[in-house]
């Protein structure tokens, strides 16, 4: 992996145009040779917290694709970098690029935990798990300072309400006690996303996450604590680590894991060019068959939004992906499930009766 050009700390490489600009802020060559022989960056490479103030906080979620009918992020952005991230595109919505400001403009929704009781305390909300985070990381370094997601898990444990989470942070067991707290009445269901074994790889792919040493050390704490873990292989790339998913399977079922999903890659929007100029600057010996082989999972584009196929791909390379991930399925998790989350807690709670932190 070449990494002498790239920008230490980030996966996305540049900032590409938003769409929705008719004018774009340009690097011009010149601008960068005079940077070099000035011996200073072009950008400086800071991260900046930005506090915004929406409405409301959790969002119906209507792909079939995806497992869940609810969602709510407390972050918009992640400074995790992960450069397949589908995320990125919605950064464009508040102003910013998929690329690079995606991962150094991180907007922070204080008020989340208040809107969250205030849509709990709705009379006419039915429960439903509402899983945090559906888009960008809950547990992203900035949730170290902020504390956002341990107040909202503060309160869906008073409401008794089920709550599912997504991450690849390692910081998920700050809360342990919360966590336990929920899983006493079958109220949270974790999916930690591990998506290689290798850690040049991770650090290639999702340069400021947990390594996979301690991911696999949270798997197995939560799940020793009652914890149900699902361990997600999120994206499967063809030609990274497609190659990883028995042993990552494996290794996911001995630190106590009770089911394993998967995505194949794709790269909409922006999120394309991203990927294509960091892969020919990190792996370039590779970056062409990489590219040709995620194309030939959706049907010769980068590019899938058809339901149905935009997850799981189609054509020989993905329907080699599927069927090693359903071996792998029946290898090293034929009597494991995850449990269904307690929907009938939550009623009698609405006013918030439970107090206990």
């Amino acid at each position: 992996m070449n990494s002498t050009s790239t920008i230490k700390g980030r996966g996305a490489q540049l900032n590409v145009p938003n769409r929705f600009f008719e004018l774009q802020h340009e690097m011009r060559d010149d601008f960068l040779e005079f940077c070099r022989k000035e011996d200073e960056a072009p950008s400086k490479n800071k991260t900046k917290f930005l506090e915004v103030f929406p409405k409301t906080i959790v969002n119906k979620v209507t792909s079939p694709d995806v497992g869940m009918a609810y969602s709510m992020n407390v972050y918009q952005g992640c400074e995790h970098g992960c450069i397949y991230c589908y995320a990125r595109n919605t950064h464009e919505f508040w102003g910013y690029s998929a690329g690079l400001d995606f991962e150094r403009r991180i907007l922070v929704k204080k008020t989340a935990p208040k809107l969250l009781e205030a849509h709990l305390k709705n009379k006419n909300w039915k429960a439903q798990p509402i899983v945090m985070s559906g888009n960008t990381d809950c547990y992203q370094p900035a949730e170290s300072k902020y504390k956002i997601t341990r107040a909202c898990l503060k309160a869906f444990l008073n409401y008794k309400h089920p709550v599912g989470i997504i991450t690849k942070n390692a910081l998920i067991l700050r809360d342990l006690d919360l966590l336990k707290a929920l899983a006493k009445d079958n109220l949270i269901g974790v999916n930690i996303s591990i998506t290689s074994l290798s850690e040049d790889t991770r650090r290639a792919l999702e340069p400021r996450t947990a390594t996979i040493k301690k991911r696999l050390e949270t798997v197995k704490i939560l799940s020793e604590n009652g914890i149900p873990v699902n361990v997600m292989m999120a994206p499967i790339i063809p030609g990274i680590n497609s190659h990883e998913i028995l042993s990552l399977a494996k290794a996911a079922s001995e630190h106590g894991a009770v089911s394993i999903g998967h995505t194949i890659v794709r790269l909409n929007g922006a999120i394309g060019e991203i990927f294509t100029d960091w892969i020919k600057k990190t792996m370039p010996d590779r970056a062409e068959k990489v590219l040709h082989q995620i194309e030939s999972c959706h049907g010769g584009s980068l590019n899938n939004s058809r339901f149905g196929s935009r997850m799981r791909g189609e054509g020989k390379i993905a329907e080699q992906i599927n069927t090693l991930v359903k071996l792998a399925q029946h290898k090293y998790f034929r009597d494991k499930k995850m449990p269904k989350l307690n929907l009938a807690l939550y009623e009698p709670y609405k006013d918030g009766q439970l107090k206990l932190f």
